[in-house]
């Protein structure tokens, strides 16, 4: 059987301050009519997909964009035809929604989606979009347990939502006490805790899933049974198997030289643009960023920023 031509679209996550996002319901006569989606169309010739957003955009819902950044590819084949959906982070834009071709729109949160049926190649951006943009890594080895229990509930007042315990040189008695404390002030935030260690003391900590290093990641066949799970990787090959083995999210770096890995070469941005172009899931920058990185992170195509010493102000 020929193969199908895979259809390029471009696709919008539009965001207000209200942390709400925007789906659309397909109009009649459209295959699929009535399901939700995000908005947005067909890449026509000639076309990049950023210009095919902002053509779709302004031709459906009469939005001007002005802020745009890529995120997430993802390649979805339907009955009627296979596509490759490229995602935009819409930040900002001119106009009111208003549906142009009669179609139903309706502001969303996360966790909170009230419309069905929603398009089944929307379920992964929909997870995706649970992940904050700032991804803090303990550092209790280098500043003392207490004093980072204290430096971690002032991020956390400050907005910090996803940590990961990543404390190699603790025994497992004392990993396990100490991240039980790390999620006992996160639960008090609604905030996510990765363990960056075993299953079974994430599991006995109460930590919502496992953050695997590169070595560990590379080692399995199979993705660890936890609700969330994110690996670290610094190479394409790193890159595939995280996606192969279905993780969450990943982290690549590093960006820039770090006290934590000295006399590794930074890969930089442009070879860290060029990684993650048209990879579908989630990517953190991670080496040397601080919280001004997370404008440049997002120019290139990352979720956000994973940070060490810059989440805790060291």
């Amino acid at each position: 059987m020929t193969a199908r031509k895979r259809i390029e679209v471009a696709a919008a996550v539009i965001e207000n301050a209200r942390g709400e996002f925007l789906l659309a319901q397909r109009p009649a006569g459209k295959v699929y009519a009535g399901y939700w989606e995000f908005p947005g169309g067909k890449v026509e010739p000639g076309e990049t997909a950023c210009d095919a957003l902002k053509r779709e955009l302004h031709e459906e819902l009469g939005l001007d964009v002005e802020t745009a950044y890529p995120w997430l590819t993802r390649k979805f084949d339907y009955e009627h035809a296979d596509v490759c959906l490229r995602f935009f982070r819409v930040l900002a834009w001119r106009g009111e929604p208003q549906g142009r071709e009669q179609q139903q729109f309706a502001w969303q949160t996360v966790g909170g989606i009230n419309v069905a049926p929603v398009l089944p190649a929307n379920g992964p951006i929909l997870r995706a979009l649970e992940l904050p943009h700032v991804y803090g890594l303990s550092c209790a080895s280098e500043c003392g347990g207490d004093a980072f229990l204290g430096k971690l509930q002032a991020a956390l007042s400050a907005g910090l939502r996803l940590i990961q315990v990543r404390e190699k040189a603790m025994e497992a008695d004392a990993l396990v006490k100490f991240t039980s404390e790390v999620v006992a002030l996160a639960r008090r935030h609604g905030a996510r805790v990765l363990l960056n260690g075993p299953v079974s003391i994430a599991d006995a900590a109460g930590a919502d899933g496992v953050h695997m290093s590169s070595s560990t990641l590379m080692s399995v066949s199979r993705r660890p049974d936890v609700a969330w799970c994110g690996a670290s990787c610094h190479n394409a090959a790193e890159l595939e198997h995280a996606r192969e083995l279905g993780c969450d999210f990943v982290v690549l770096g590093p960006l820039a030289e770090t006290l934590s890995h000295p006399g590794v070469t930074p890969m930089g941005w442009e070879k860290f643009s060029a990684l993650i172009c048209d990879y579908s899931l989630p990517v953190y920058a991670l080496g040397g960023m601080q919280k001004d990185d997370l404008l440049p992170a997002w120019r290139q195509g990352a979720h956000g920023i994973a940070m060490m010493r810059g989440a805790w102000n060291l």
